[in-house]
């Protein structure tokens, strides 16, 4: 019998369709697999990611490492602070430090929590995916499922036929759509003012922190920090009842134009801190907060598609773990196809076990994702209860939550491969005990 070589054995056509951080995490991941063939397809006609600062936790950290993408999560790239605190806590009006998040088991420089403007970290991905393996201009419109695969739809017209496809688009996701078209987003109630600029523009500043610092005031909060390459992030906003028919920022769009006059007059009464970073910011743009309102029954259908990221478990960005969350989410999709089609298989999976694979992925993330949006939905009813009855936080109240603190390692610290291979005996356990031996994995 003559056996294939790699070169000769039928690949895998994966199609991964969105090019944010989510899907190009995944192609970085599945890119030396010899058996898999990558293809992104997104949206826009130009690559560049729209947005301000984004943060990436020690777990988002640990995974790029992983990948061996140090030049992504370098120093120069992104900012660390001088200290190990995931998050310093200030007062709105005096300025003085009255909580922290400390990581309980972080040890390297590198998986320290590090701050980048959104476009530097996307741009250092990209550099890592072969120019030839991004379509642009492909933005999805439908799904179709067939014997030999899944067919994706494009606006344009065309179509291509894949063996899975995986929906990274993101938390307006045409992959969603198309296959949960009863699926809704919904507006939190919070809006926030985001701009980047220059750092040189705090230079002068008195008494500004050295660190990343977020303030809590009893309606709103602020947040400020450096970010690699010399530029700097300011973060403020608004809350309001989603459903009062007067709310003001509802139907603003995402990275929409923004009154920085606006942002000076709501932290006028802050400390001087704050308000000279108000004097400095340039310019500010909007971003309605969105989430969805209940968790998907399911991120695998007909065992050929698969959701990653904010198409997945959009949680409107709550505890700065998106981009951590969409990276991990990559990674435990990369480990569960990697289980069922190793480096010396001559034949392309079926469409039993890619389902096997896929489910894997879930059984893997799911949990954990549903864990945060629970905690998410629960915070987002108590602020917006807040706002009905007009209660404002006490001083005291809000210097108790700032000591307390809240623990987020779970989140933070979350260990992707123990989470895969809990799943994966867990899934072996369930073959075993149906006298099955489980199809590679």
């Amino acid at each position: 019998m003559v056996t294939k070589s790699v070169a000769e054995a039928p690949k895998l056509n994966i199609a991964i369709l969105g090019a944010g951080i989510a899907g190009l995490t995944l192609a970085i991941a599945l890119k030396t697999h010899p058996l898999f063939k990558i293809t992104i397809y997104e949206k826009a006609t130009e690559l560049k990611e729209i947005g301000a600062s984004i943060a990436l936790g020690p777990n988002g950290l640990r995974t790029l490492e992983k990948l061996g993408l140090s030049d992504v999560i370098s120093d120069e790239n992104g900012f660390r602070g001088t200290g190990t605190a995931g998050m310093v806590y200030r007062h709105w009006k005096t300025n003085e430090i009255i909580g922290t998040d400390v990581h309980s088991d972080v040890k390297e420089w590198l998986h320290q929590t590090t701050r980048f403007h959104r476009g530097h970290l996307h741009g250092k991905l990209v550099e890592h995916v072969p120019s030839d393996g991004i379509k642009l201009g492909k933005k999805v419109v439908g799904v179709e499922f067939e014997e030999e695969g899944v067919i994706i739809i494009f606006q344009d017209g065309s179509r291509v036929l894949a063996d899975i496809a995986v929906g990274a688009d993101g938390l307006r996701s045409g992959v969603r759509q198309a296959l949960v078209p009863d699926f809704k987003l919904e507006w939190s109630g919070w809006t926030a003012f985001r701009s980047v600029f220059e750092a040189s523009l705090v230079g002068s500043i008195p008494d500004l922190p050295k660190d990343s610092a977020h303030w809590w005031g009893p309606e709103t909060n602020f947040f400020s920090s450096r970010l690699g390459r010399n530029m700097y992030t300011v973060v403020g906003g608004v809350a309001a009842d989603p459903k009062d028919p007067n709310a003001r920022f509802e139907e603003v769009s995402w990275d929409e134009t923004g009154e920085v006059n606006l942002l000076r007059e709501i932290y006028a009464n802050w400390n001087p801190v704050v308000k000279a970073l108000t004097e400095v910011t340039p310019d500010i743009r909007y971003y309605p907060n969105f989430s969805c309102s209940a968790p998907l029954d399911t991120w695998v259908f007909e065992d050929r598609v698969a959701l990653i990221g904010d198409a997945a478990h959009a949680h409107g960005g709550a505890y700065a773990t998106g981009g951590s969350l969409a990276i991990d989410d990559a990674y435990a999709l990369h480990l569960s196809l990697n289980s069922i089609f190793t480096r010396s298989d001559n034949q392309k999976p079926s469409a039993h076990e890619i389902g096997q694979a896929l489910r894997l992925y879930e059984a893997t993330r799911k949990p954990h994702a549903e864990k945060l949006l629970k905690v998410v939905h629960a915070g987002n009813a108590a602020k917006i209860e807040k706002i009905r009855k007009g209660t404002l936080e006490k001083d005291e109240e809000l210097r108790a939550r700032a000591q307390k603190g809240s623990n987020t390692g779970w989140l933070h610290e979350h260990d992707v491969v123990k989470a895969f291979e809990e799943a994966l005996t867990a899934s072996e356990t369930i073959d075993a005990s149906e006298d099955k031996v489980p199809a590679r994995l």
